[in-house]
């Protein structure tokens, strides 16, 4: 569109509060300018609008500006835990196989809210043994098997927050009357996957935009210039730091 990059402002609404801090970290900016300016919480955008008195139901409906309107299935259930995992899943199956109409679509022994989940998999004649893991605690205790030899995977998948990210803590509040009586990770896990369910695309590598993307400039996945601009990498920190 030629518009200089200094010239956009990025703004990301997430249920994580860790985003606050991940857009000024050094390597978040692959185009010489921040990846992301603003990064805002679920419920500070619910607050928002209801400061200002905006009227949602009010509003007319619109498209979202090409390409950010076109989406899978597979990239909506990524704020569950297991939904990245499941997403992973539907494309390996169909890059092993070759077979675009006949793979899998639905992972179900990787989606609940249990803290720790493993399955194993039978595709194109070999066994991929996968786990996910959400809350910390049960990343630990997870990692420390792997470490020890007693347990090994081709891919883990690991959310900070209990239930991923639909129970992060950015998401909107609910009170203890409702929350001791019901699993609200579950109950928005469930939401997702209703809408990946209703999408006429479900598997991430069938997204036009991302296919274009790599056609016209990223190459193949896993290409040094796709790997240079989409991957990161992590340091050991303090807990507090100064």
């Amino acid at each position: 569109m030629g518009i200089d990059p200094k010239d956009i402002v990025m703004v990301s609404v997430m249920p994580c509060t860790a985003k606050k801090f991940e857009i000024g970290r050094d390597n978040e900016n692959a185009a010489g300018v921040p990846d992301v300016d603003i990064s805002i919480t679920t419920r500070e955008l619910a607050r928002l609008i209801e400061r200002v008195g905006l009227n949602f139901n009010a509003l007319p409906d619109e498209q979202f500006d090409t390409p950010l309107g076109i989406s899978t299935g597979a990239g909506v259930i990524f704020g569950a835990t297991g939904g990245v995992m499941e997403a992973a899943l539907r494309t390996a199956v169909w890059k092993l196989t070759g077979e675009e109409a006949d793979s899998p679509i639905d992972f179900t022994e990787v989606r609940g809210v249990q803290g720790i989940k493993e399955a194993t998999y039978q595709v194109a004649g070999m066994e991929v043994r996968v786990a996910v893991v959400s809350g910390l605690k049960n990343a630990a205790e997870l990692l420390n098997k792997v470490k020890s030899g007693e347990a090994n995977y081709h891919f883990i998948e690991i959310m900070g927050c209990p239930g991923g990210c639909v129970n992060g803590g950015g998401q909107p509040q609910v009170p203890a009357s409702v929350r001791n009586f019901t699993d609200i990770r579950a109950l928005r896990a469930k939401a997702l996957y209703d809408a990946d369910a209703s999408m006429p695309l479900r598997k991430s590598h069938d997204n036009p935009a991302v296919r274009e993307l790599y056609d016209t400039y990223l190459g193949a996945p896993g290409s040094h210039k796709a790997h240079e601009i989409l991957h990161t990498t992590y340091v050991k920190r303090k807990i507090h730091e100064i």
